[in-house]
């Protein structure tokens, strides 16, 4: 009866935390319902149809790269956050569509709530109905940055090139975008409060 018990409680306990463990691997499926944050509600992702492979989970990753980086695999669409004891934070990605692809190293530069988006003037060449987002297009549900903006700076200075949310879920795992890595804003979010301002980006 007591072994009943404690099981029990793990198992609210697990629940409580918005994730679960299968062979060792801590899912954070439970963790995409809506989200009251700064006065806007992020609305609840479907996640049951988004492959069990981009839900964000704990995983086991070998790297030499030191806890804190951020790796992107664009090939898997994988992100994975950099933990110690060889473990990271993986998340499911949307990348670049054919043409806009890019791989190399920067660092998180600047970290945005609730970002205002400005398409550069290519986008705006190839789409010219984007013009009246010049002057940059307020912050919001259907804003394309989504809830949380990482820049991404190199050498050279501004990448162009962010890792931000995204109100298109079914985007994610898909190469959709113009070289931007997006994730679903649940995920945004707690990459967000995991990166520090200076962190590395390796984009493979």
């Amino acid at each position: 009866m007591r072994m009943k018990s404690v099981l029990l409680a793990a198992v609210m306990a697990a629940a409580l935390a918005g994730c679960s463990t299968v062979d060792g691997t801590r899912f954070f499926s439970d963790s995409y319902g809506p989200v009251s944050d700064s006065g806007y509600q992020v609305p609840r992702i479907p996640i049951s149809k988004v492959p069990a492979k981009y839900h964000r989970q704990i995983v086991r990753y070998d790297t030499k790269e030191k806890p804190g980086t951020i790796i992107v695999d664009t090939s898997e669409k994988f992100l994975y956050y950099v933990m110690p004891d060889g473990k990271a934070v993986r998340y499911g990605i949307g990348v670049g569509r054919e043409g806009f692809e890019w791989r190399g190293t920067a660092r998180v530069a600047l970290k945005r709530e609730w970002p205002t988006w400005t398409p550069p003037s290519a986008m705006i060449k190839r789409q010219p109905e984007l013009a009246r987002y010049a002057g940059g297009m307020g912050p919001g549900l259907n804003n394309p940055l989504g809830a949380r903006a990482l820049y991404l700076f190199n050498k050279g200075g501004d990448s162009g090139y962010r890792l931000h949310g995204t109100p298109e879920w079914a985007s994610i795992g898909k190469a959709m975008s113009s070289g931007c890595i997006r994730l679903m804003n649940q995920d945004i979010i707690d990459l967000y409060n995991r990166a520090d301002v200076g962190a590395k980006v390796i984009v493979m």
